[in-house]
């Protein structure tokens, strides 16, 4: 899919300049007068005429912000207000700068003739495509309120699960960049003082002493160095892990860690059964719903496997066997599968998975969070500990010799 660079002539006479994704330059003018414009020129977007978007200054769209959109969305709908009014109605109170103004396109789209799914197509960068397929569901079965409804239930959640891995990881981290920042100001500031009064008294000094003098000494000359070596670290992974190869062996290292690895595959687990039961409660096939479920995966591993495990399905296999076969799954998911699948409630018991899995990663969070810290703290103490004796193991010796 290509990025095309339009300027068109709106109902009104306004000419408008913007940018569109399309298959073809066809499709992209057919996009542009499905919206009710006129196109005058339609080109691939070059490098030098791309849309510059400052992502300093712009205000990411948050899962808890898009579930807040979705329940108010629901909750106009079910007044009975019009889909038009509750898009200026949402317009209207919505915070996010981003979505004020997509929310806005929407409407105008909406009012030119093109249903709510066609409208948010043309905004993609905003709205996530499951939201996007659950609302051209809604549409095509009459219960476009209750389709938007799940979603919100499915962006609280989604919201919920993000913000306890993020305080999983969060303290440590903290933790972390204390234990490195006491360690850079004893090596930079307080050691050194020591390092001059040692040149004066002239004695010969422990080895494990020089190591630490000749450490200090080099990140005083040489910090720019050691700057410019993790800043390429750093570049040279986000780098590797764009790359095909590199994402899939940075997810298998992530699948392989200790804790981690189970709180990873339990945080997949959660958001396979709760997006899937939502896609099949909005009356999705199967197909369709494991097609999206396997875009919406961030591990690479359980993406391909849910990809393979769709190829399965259109065969004639059932669900449970084809997610046994991944290797992924644990039997938890693969069992309340089959029951699904054996009396006909695979929705509920998908969501009933869901539930369990929230919880689960919920209690490996809290158990991350008391493992990490004694261990980091323990690990600060020790290097500070090795610092302070490198220091005063001379001194005392010094004194002792005096004595």
């Amino acid at each position: 899919m290509e990025t095309y660079s339009y300027k068109a002539v709106a109902a009104d006479g306004k000419e408008k300049k913007g940018s569109i994704d399309a298959d073809s330059r066809e499709a992209a003018i057919k996009k542009l007068k499905d919206n009710g414009l006129v196109p005058i020129n339609v080109k691939v977007q070059s490098v030098l005429d791309k849309d510059i978007k400052l992502s300093v200054f712009k205000k990411k769209i948050t899962p808890r912000e898009m579930s807040v959109f979705c329940r108010q969305f629901a909750s106009i709908l079910k007044a009975g207000v019009s889909v038009i009014s509750a898009l200026e109605m949402l317009g209207e109170q919505t915070e996010n700068k981003e979505l004020k103004a997509s929310v806005k396109k929407l409407q105008s789209g909406v009012e030119k003739g093109s249903t709510l799914s066609e409208a948010m197509k043309l905004e993609k960068s905003v709205y996530p495509e499951l939201l996007i397929n659950m609302v051209a569901a809604g549409e095509a079965s009459g219960s476009l309120e209750a389709a938007i409804e799940r979603m919100a239930v499915q962006f609280e959640k989604e919201a919920r699960l993000k913000a306890l891995v993020k305080k999983a990881m969060m303290y440590p981290i903290v933790l972390f960049v204390v234990a490195i920042g006491v360690m850079l100001l004893m090596l930079v500031y307080v050691i050194p003082q020591f390092n001059y009064m040692f040149e004066e008294i002239g004695s010969e000094l422990p080895a494990y002493t020089k190591v630490i003098l000749a450490v200090s000494d080099f990140i005083r000359k040489y910090w720019y160095i050691i700057i410019g070596v993790i800043a390429a670290v750093i570049a040279a992974y986000k780098y590797y892990k764009k790359t095909d190869r590199g994402r899939r062996r940075i997810d298998e290292i992530k699948m392989k860690l200790p804790v981690f690895g189970v709180l990873a595959t339990k945080t997949a687990c959660a958001r396979f059964s709760r997006t899937m039961a939502t896609l099949l409660q909005s009356g999705m096939s199967m197909m369709d719903a494991l097609d999206i479920v396997g875009e919406t995966m961030d591990n690479v591993l359980f993406k391909e496997g849910l990809k393979k495990s769709k190829n399965g399905v259109a065969l004639g296999f059932n669900l449970s066997a084809q997610l046994a076969m991944s290797g992924l799954f644990p039997p938890m998911v693969i069992h309340m599968t089959n029951i699904g699948e054996s009396t006909g409630n695979l929705e509920e018991m998908l969501t009933n998975v869901a539930d369990y899995y929230d919880e689960e990663v919920e209690a490996a969070t809290q158990q991350i969070t008391a493992l990490m810290e004694p261990i980091i703290i323990v690990v600060m103490a020790v290097i500070v500990a090795i610092l302070v004796l490198s220091i005063y193991g001379p001194i005392s010796q010094l004194y002792s010799d005096l004595g």
